[in-house]
């Protein structure tokens, strides 16, 4: 009698011992699908905002929004206008854009290429003005986990 119950108890323990590990493994499945779920998110959360800036950019410069492009500039910014090739700070440059961009009034920026290199952007367009036209070049670059401005050029045509 006390051997049947040492063996009911042990089979019991097994079958509890075995229900739990197939649980703990049916859980790290869960929490896995949910770990690639969350990771998947973020990625495509993240190439979704690397492909905002670029275009919030291209946006602002159709309107000569020199406040705006300078969100995106790097702690410095290398910016070339036909009369002069500078780095600049951030606050420097915004008011460099700013002066372009009084003197020549913008009418509208025609995208020519864009393009993307091992998480490095850059485009490259027309940028219309009341004075003249420029060939423009943007170069983004990646930094922590966004794209920051790196250079801007305006050449002329």
């Amino acid at each position: 009698m006390i051997g049947d119950f040492l063996i009911k108890s042990k089979s019991t323990v097994i079958k509890r011992i075995g229900t739990f590990l197939a649980n703990s493994a049916l859980e790290k499945t869960k929490n896995m699908k949910r770990v690639l779920l969350f990771g998947s998110i973020c990625l495509f959360m993240m190439a979704f905002s690397v492909a905002l800036s670029i275009s919030d950019i291209v946006n602002a410069l159709k309107t000569g929004n020199a406040a705006e492009i300078s969100r995106y500039f790097d702690n410095t910014v290398e910016i070339t206008l036909p009369e002069k090739t500078n780095s600049y700070s951030k606050s420097q440059g915004e008011v460099i854009l700013r002066d372009f961009f009084n003197n020549n009034t913008v009418k509208g920026f025609n995208i020519i290429h864009q393009g993307e290199n091992a998480g490095s952007q850059y485009c490259i367009g027309t940028l219309v003005t009341s004075t003249a036209s420029f060939r423009t070049t943007i170069y983004m670059k990646q930094k922590g986990n966004k794209q920051t401005l790196q250079e801007i050029r305006f050449e002329n045509k």
